[in-house]
């Protein structure tokens, strides 16, 4: 396996060249790197967790997005693994954190491991607070839907957040995030009165 910061290096690149083709920003290269920042930023304060795999799941947890590609069992991000020597055990530890991700398939369950739990907090972060809202409009701009339908997504997921984030660390910042949302919303309803 080449030396653990190169692959890191690597994939970086990767999901750059990658997120090349895909149009729109909500999820994209920038993404990814915002929650590979949180992913560092909590796995830092979370003593019993590794590190390389925390780093390469946050890297690569989008790298099969059903809204994005259409590949099967995370078909990208085993390909780079592979490529880069990455031996079966620690690939497999990857896979299965980048799998505990997802919020529409992982509803309700925590995941089972420290590097899960990191990753999974650290994307559910980009969710929320002013990226998140930015980002929750893009996605709406992408698809088509109303500013209705975009503020319904906060009720239906983001302001659930706050209260889903599985370490310290995550639990504080998102509280200052899903306040700022919160005056998001109110401020909106003072601008859109029904009538």
């Amino acid at each position: 396996m080449n030396r653990p910061e190169n692959v890191i290096e690597a994939a970086v690149d990767y999901v750059r060249e990658l997120f090349s083709a895909c149009p729109g920003g909500s999820h994209d290269a920038a993404h990814t790197l915002r929650v590979y920042r949180n992913a560092r930023m909590i796995a830092a304060r979370e003593p019993d967790c590794d590190t390389f795999v925390v780093a390469l799941a946050a890297l690569l947890h989008d790298a099969d997005d059903h809204k994005l590609f259409h590949t099967e069992d995370n078909a990208h991000a085993r390909a780079f693994l592979t490529d880069q020597g990455v031996d079966a055990d620690t690939m497999e530890r990857i896979l299965a954190a980048i799998n505990a991700v997802s919020f529409s398939q992982n509803r309700g369950r925590r995941p089972e491991t420290a590097e899960g739990r990191i990753v999974q907090d650290a994307d559910r972060l980009d969710a929320i607070g002013a990226v998140g809202i930015a980002r929750t409009f893009a996605f709406g701009g992408e698809h088509g839907r109303s500013l209705d339908d975009s503020i319904r997504h906060f009720y239906e997921k983001l302001l659930l957040l706050r209260d889903e984030m599985n370490t310290p660390t995550a639990r504080e910042l998102a509280e200052a995030r899903h306040a700022y949302m919160v005056g998001f919303l109110a401020e909106y309803a003072r601008e859109t009165p029904s009538s």
